[in-house]
C-alpha cells in the first residue's frame, strides 16, 4: 500500500467529508435530511466556581450548509476524562420542538452542571465534551474548561441538557 503525502491526504479527507456532509435527500418539506453540516460553538459559560455551585454552558449550532437543516430533540452529550465517560441526561420536563435552520441561522441548547469537589470520590475531572446533534454530521469533541463535575453516582453526572431551541430573540 502506498502512502499519500500528508497535505494531499488531508485535502482528500476534507473533500470526502464535504461531499458526504449532506446526502442530498429531501423530506416532504424539501429540507435536507440527516447529515447537515453545522458549526458548534461551546460557551463561554456561566462557570460554577465552587464545589456545589451550579453552572451553565451554552452551545450554539450554526447551519453551514446551503440547504435547510431540521433538528428535533435533545443533543447527545458525553463528558469525558481519558477512558472514562458520563452521558448527560435530558432536562426533566423539557419538551423538544422542531427547529429548522436555513444557511447561517443558529439554534442553541444549554448544559447545566454542578461543580464537583476537586479530587472528590463523586467528581469527574472532565477534559472534553462530546456533542452529537440529531440530524447533523457526526459527533464533535470540544475542550471542557469548567472544572470538575459532581456525580450523583459513579455513572451519572449531576448535570442535564436542554432541548435544541431557536437562538436569538
Amino acid at each position: 500500500m502506498r502512502a499519500l503525502p500528508v497535505p494531499l491526504a488531508v485535502t482528500a479527507l476534507v473533500a470526502a467529508l464535504a461531499l458526504t456532509a449532506c446526502d442530498g435527500k429531501s423530506d416532504d418539506d424539501g429540507e435536507k435530511a440527516a447529515g447537515c453540516p453545522i458549526a458548534v460553538v461551546v460557551g463561554p459559560g456561566n462557570a460554577a466556581t465552587t464545589a456545589g455551585d451550579t453552572g451553565n454552558v451554552p452551545v450554539t449550532l450554526t447551519n453551514r450548509g446551503t440547504g435547510a437543516c431540521t433538528f428535533e430533540g435533545f443533543p447527545g452529550i458525553e463528558l469525558r476524562s481519558g477512558d472514562a465517560g458520563w452521558k448527560v441526561p435530558e432536562e426533566k420536563g423539557a419538551k423538544p420542538v422542531k427547529v429548522t435552520l436555513r444557511k447561517d441561522e443558529t439554534a442553541a441548547f444549554t448544559i447545566t452542571y454542578v461543580r464537583g469537589r476537586t479530587g472528590g470520590r463523586l467528581s469527574a475531572a472532565v477534559k472534553t465534551l462530546t456533542v452529537t446533534v440529531p440530524g447533523a454530521d457526526g459527533p464533535g469533541s470540544h475542550p471542557w474548561s469548567y472544572g470538575e463535575v459532581a456525580l450523583k453516582d459513579p455513572d451519572t453526572p449531576d448535570a442535564s441538557v436542554s432541548p435544541i431551541q431557536v437562538a436569538g430573540d
